[in-house]
């Protein structure tokens, strides 16, 4: 088996390796190759990687790589972890939008559209390499945010890709802590789009606990994504953490205005963890590595590819065409759900419908994606517009200067909207 990280120079991928060294997950991979466009990061991450590999007595070859087309070549599955333009641009995502009283956010808002006109193009073209050189039957997994969008896009271009995220499986985590049970005790009912979801069931050995959780502590569960007990219990479930931008978005813009922006956060992080990186007796993923966020993501990404692979048949929760499973929203549509992994691909579960308030909700965000994707692909600014005066976190009136503001201050990693140069 082979594996492509594209992405590999992310700080996040000693977490990955972690996950590929533990052979309790059942498979093998004889080939890593961790890609990347920055050389330097690539050697840092890649000599930390192979001192943890090595540890771990790992029998395969890894290989760091700056060719696409040659870390491409045979791959099996192909792992999307790419930041296009880097922490720079997440700043921006985060700042810009405050300044016309948007919430600054990089997978939601403007930020998060600024976020994918930069990345569906980028993607598109790795996914397009990866159809022409990769294994017959390959499998795109995208972590790449905003990951509803990218994962939409990926499918529309007929690629064979799957998207997934860690909010699901950390929500899992930290509720099977709570029931103080194992983690495979425990699936979750979560209904929505990525970074707009609800968990409407907690099923513990089959049989739902969610509304004695509700009854016994809605404020504890609120608390934990950030959200009120008063929307717990209307709701009868727990909204992921990002619905705090839409419930209560004056407050969280408040919030946003009188703090520091995560990317600030994140820049400081990610120095202080490739200065460790580059010790040479650091043979082991750091424990400052949990500051930076994406907690449980190896082991939701190779679960998913453990289970891809065998054809295992367990639940998990991924991006997938909605396929009936949310009753109310197209079949196409790519949703957030949980789905039955088989070697053929997720198979997804159906779900209840979603209360109508939600629904509302999920539509609106859904026509935004779509109106994004076209722009992405097209570089129109007439399509731009539409789709950023779509997003419900966009206030009336400033989509325009919002927009222009936007596409210049990422004019360099927007070719298409600026094919002069």
């Amino acid at each position: 088996m082979k594996v492509v990280v594209v992405g590999g120079g992310s700080t996040y991928t000693p977490e990955l390796i972690e996950g590929f060294a533990n052979r309790s997950h059942g498979f093998v991979v004889d080939d890593l190759v961790l890609l990347d466009v920055d050389a330097e990061r690539l050697a840092i991450v890649g000599g930390l990687a192979k001192r943890m590999l090595d540890r771990a007595d790992w029998g395969g070859r890894l290989v760091a790589s700056t060719v696409r087309d040659a870390a491409l070549e045979g791959a099996d599955f192909v792992l999307l972890q790419i930041r296009v333009g880097g922490q720079a641009t997440r700043l921006i995502d985060e700042t810009l939008p405050l300044r016309f009283g948007a919430i600054g956010q990089e997978t939601t808002g403007p930020g998060g559209f600024a976020k994918a006109l930069r990345t569906v193009p980028v993607v598109l073209d790795i996914a397009e390499a990866a159809d022409r050189l990769a294994a017959p039957g390959a499998w795109i997994v995208d972590f790449t945010n905003p990951v509803g969008i990218v994962t939409q896009a990926l499918l529309d271009g007929g690629h064979r890709a799957i998207g997934l995220c860690n909010v699901a499986i950390g929500l899992q985590r930290w509720l099977a802590s709570r029931l103080g049970v194992a983690a495979e005790r425990v699936e979750l009912e979560h209904s929505g789009l990525n970074h707009l979801s609800w968990v409407r069931g907690v099923c513990l050995d089959g049989t739902d606990v969610l509304p004695g959780l509700i009854a016994a502590d809605a404020a504890g569960l609120a608390a934990q994504v950030d959200s009120t007990e008063e929307r717990v219990r209307a709701l009868a479930s727990i909204p992921s953490y990002y619905l705090r931008y839409y419930d209560d978005t004056a407050g969280a813009l408040l919030a946003q205005r009188t703090g520091t922006s995560r990317a600030e956060d994140v820049m400081a992080i990610e120095q202080d963890l490739l200065e460790r990186y580059r010790d040479p007796n650091l043979a082991e993923k750091p424990k400052q590595l949990e500051e930076r966020g994406g907690a449980f993501y190896s082991e939701a990404a190779v679960q998913l590819i453990a289970s891809l692979h065998a054809g295992t048949g367990d639940v998990q929760v991924v991006d997938v065409r909605n396929a009936g499973a949310l009753p109310g929203i197209a079949d196409d549509e790519v949703v957030e759900v949980p789905a039955r992994i088989t070697r053929d691909g997720p198979i997804p579960l159906r779900q209840a419908a979603l209360h109508p308030e939600m629904l509302d909700l999920v539509l609106r965000v859904k026509a935004y994606e779509r109106l994004t994707i076209r722009a992405a692909l097209s570089g129109d600014r007439s399509q731009a517009l539409d789709a950023l005066s779509a997003n419900p976190l966009v206030p009336a009136g400033v989509a325009s200067p919002l927009l222009e503001a936007l596409l210049e201050a990422n004019r360099a990693l927007l070719p298409r909207f600026f094919p002069e140069g």
